[in-house]
């Protein structure tokens, strides 16, 4: 079971950046899916999620309006676009999954953390 970030990169602020999170060993109809991030120096936070089973999400406040995520079930990828983004979107951004049905981002449900893609938001 197995996890994959990537996507991450330099952007200006006000650029996008698309995040996936490639799964295996596991299909994406039996897991919540989550994005997290953590900035230097500070706490991990979680930023989006998306249901197993319909098309339910749930976001941070901060991202919210500018991230959308999404999944592509062929690809058994999850996506997370990230528009306008800001300096303080900084960070190791991580997917990691959770059973079934929205988590608030509770990080306590989240298991297969796997490595993180980063991201850098110049001013």
């Amino acid at each position: 079971v197995q996890l994959q970030a990537s996507g991450g990169g330099l952007v200006q602020s006000g650029g996008s950046l698309r995040l996936s999170c490639k799964a295996s060993g596991f299909t994406l109809d039996q897991y919540t899916i989550g994005w997290f991030r953590q900035a230097p120096g500070k706490e991990r936070e979680g930023v989006a999620e998306i249901s197993c089973c319909d098309t339910s999400t749930y976001y941070r406040s901060p991202v919210r309006g500018r991230f959308t995520i999404s999944k592509d079930v062929a690809e058994n990828t999850v996506y997370l676009q990230m528009d306008n983004l800001k300096p303080e979107d900084t960070g190791v951004y991580y997917c990691a999954k959770a059973p079934p049905r929205l988590r608030g981002l509770a990080s306590k449900y989240y298991r297969e953390w796997g490595h993180g893609t980063l991201v850098t938001v110049s001013r």
